[in-house]
């Protein structure tokens, strides 16, 4: 049989030291994929933060325009929707949020917090009730406006969403 003796190929410890770099870039790269979910989590709950800023805009400026912004215990209907609002912003339950924030029912776990001076409404994940704890992060809480010189506020989560 007959050799060439220019042969071309890879020795095997070249292919030993490309498998090397390969699993020293894959080891300091996975880190950084392995944090997405965190990433998302606090994405969908910024996102769900906006989502109440907006719709909480819309019912204030649907208020003036009816010109009860500054009355407590009263109520704006559009088309067969009825918010219930205090001084212009939607109240702290979870009816009356569900009916300012479009997909908030479908998508998110809300439970009201009567403890709270004034009322709010906490909002996590759905189906991951766990979420709802008062040490955790990963909620958004809608509090109810005081007075007609204190507006709606909305909580965020900070980056220690787990």
């Amino acid at each position: 049989m007959y050799m060439a003796s220019n042969q071309k190929g890879f020795t095997l410890i070249e292919l030993v030291v490309v498998i090397v770099i390969l699993g020293i870039l894959a080891v300091t790269a996975a880190p950084k994929f392995l944090n997405l979910q965190n990433d998302a989590r606090n994405a969908s709950l910024q996102g769900l933060k906006g989502a109440i800023q907006g719709a909480a805009g819309i019912v204030y400026g649907k208020a003036t325009i009816k010109g009860v912004e500054s009355v407590a215990d009263e109520s704006i209907t559009e088309g067969s929707t009825t918010i219930n609002i205090d001084f212009g912003y939607p109240k702290a339950t979870v009816t009356d949020l569900e009916a300012a924030v479009n997909g908030l029912k479908e998508d998110w776990d809300c439970e009201e917090d009567t403890t709270t001076t004034p009322n709010s409404v906490k909002c996590s994940f759905k189906g991951e009730a766990s979420y709802l704890t008062t040490d955790d992060k990963c909620y958004v809480r809608y509090v109810q406006a005081s007075s007609s010189q204190a507006a709606s506020t909305i909580v965020s989560v900070d980056d220690s969403c787990k």
